[in-house]
């Protein structure tokens, strides 16, 4: 006979079903903001004879209901792990019709929630010009 024990069991978090017009739309709008402003502002030549982390990227990608902000960095030293690695650095969560919670990643890895129930619009805004959105 198994011995039967009790374990906690959290019940997950529903998430809103993100209709893909809203995606393609979201996509669209953020990848625009990415090109004609985050790249010219955080991107920069590769330094010359040095072996520190430089960013060579940015971009954004859809999971489930959120949208991530990303950094792509290149590693050039000799004991770098891997040439390359990734970091999200902006989270949107989608909660209804043209509402999202916006999070930025903090310090210790973990989303730090600033916003909620922002617009878009207010969102891409917050994103362009606030200091915690930084890749």
């Amino acid at each position: 006979m198994t011995k039967r024990m009790w374990a906690y069991n959290p019940k997950k978090k529903s998430s809103t079903k993100v209709p893909d017009l809203i995606k393609a739309q979201v996509k669209s709008r953020a990848d625009a903001l990415i090109e004609n402003v985050l790249k010219p502002k955080y991107i920069k030549p590769p330094p010359k004879e040095s072996d520190l982390n430089y960013l060579v990227d940015i971009f954004s990608k859809w999971h489930r209901s959120y949208f991530y902000f990303c950094s792509r960095y290149n590693c050039p030293g000799p004991r770098a792990l891997s040439p390359f690695f990734e970091d999200n650095f902006a989270r949107l969560e989608y909660v209804g019709p043209d509402l999202f919670n916006l999070s930025y990643k903090g310090h210790t890895g973990q989303w730090v929630e600033i916003y909620s129930g922002l617009s878009l619009k207010d969102c891409l805004s917050e994103i362009e010009e606030g200091v915690h959105f930084m890749p």
